[in-house]
């Protein structure tokens, strides 16, 4: 199933590990283009009921007309508040995937792409006032060198801190291309787009504060699914799925599992068969699922 606006990644795994039920009730917290809410309620019968949740305004394009789904133009962060405004008190299943959307690459004016020219903007909600420009023009040089190295993974956090609050003292760095030429000289010419993948991807955290934002989803989705729920996260990075593999194994982010006095986990979660990652049918179909990894967990 391909839309324009994204092709779904991993869906069919996505729909075996959701184990839907014909009448119960499913959540799509990342719903973007549509195409795993339409994977799910193919599979729903005339009384089962599908929330799609998406802050990006671009989305409300895509939402099927359909009576057993409901539209939530809201980030997933806030799951359990608007579950109670839809007088949901538990689900059968959450699907979560974590990516930019191909749309959102797509748009150069979204300024999410290496490859495409537009203003440093990265919001994934369009009404927020921080973007990718007030990031890189007005945070110190210690504020950029830390979500570089933590949010980037990159060792040289500081040299990149530094030359880019070096450039911005001739000029407001303004466009994709313009932070990509200020970074240049530091730029690998073997991993050119592996290193500035990761300078964007950690601006992209830190614009849409995606890490925090997960961990709140995280710890709400456990709450509201019923006992047997399914939780099917698909994550693109590694910190992403550091904290989804860590929560699902231990009920923390730290990865410490907590036992009880008979030595059983206290996690509310337990794992789903293994890691699921995309085969190579799909990534000759859909190159930019690559780094898609998806976990599943049912609640004990």
């Amino acid at each position: 199933m391909k839309t324009q606006y994204h092709n779904p990644v991993l869906l069919s795994e996505a729909l075996q590990g959701l184990n839907i039920r014909p009448e119960g009730i499913y959540v799509d917290v990342t719903f973007g283009g549509g195409g795993h809410s339409r994977g799910i309620l193919e599979q729903l019968g005339p009384k089962g009921r599908l929330l799609g949740f998406d802050q990006d305004t671009d989305a409300l394009e895509n939402v099927p007309l359909d009576d057993r789904f409901d539209f939530v133009a809201a980030n997933f962060s806030h799951l359990s508040q608007y579950l109670k405004y839809h007088k949901v008190e538990a689900v059968d299943g959450i699907l979560a995937d974590f990516g930019v959307s191909s749309h959102q690459f797509d748009e150069g004016a979204r300024g999410f792409s290496i490859r495409k020219e537009g203003r440093l903007d990265m919001r994934m909600n369009q009404n927020q006032e921080l973007d990718a420009f007030t990031v890189i023009n007005t945070y110190e040089a210690e504020q950029l060198a830390d979500l570089f190295f933590h949010f980037g993974e990159l060792r040289n956090a500081r040299k990149i801190a530094s030359i880019i609050c070096m450039s911005r003292e001739e000029g407001p760095i303004t466009t994709t291309s313009d932070l990509i030429d200020v970074v240049k000289s530091l730029t690998p010419k073997r991993f050119e787009n592996k290193f500035l993948a990761k300078i964007f991807q950690a601006i992209r955290i830190e614009v849409n504060n995606e890490l925090m934002v997960l961990q709140s989803f995280l710890k709400q989705a456990v709450q509201v699914l019923n006992p047997g729920g399914r939780l099917v996260c698909i994550s693109y990075h590694s910190l992403e799925d550091r904290f989804v593999k860590r929560f699902i194994q231990s009920g923390n982010f730290e990865g410490k599992e907590e036992k009880d006095f008979y030595g059983n986990s206290l996690s509310k979660l337990r794992k789903i068969g293994k890691l699921i990652v995309p085969s190579q049918e799909e990534l000759k179909d859909n190159p930019r699922a690559r780094s898609a990894k998806l976990r599943i967990a049912e609640k004990r």
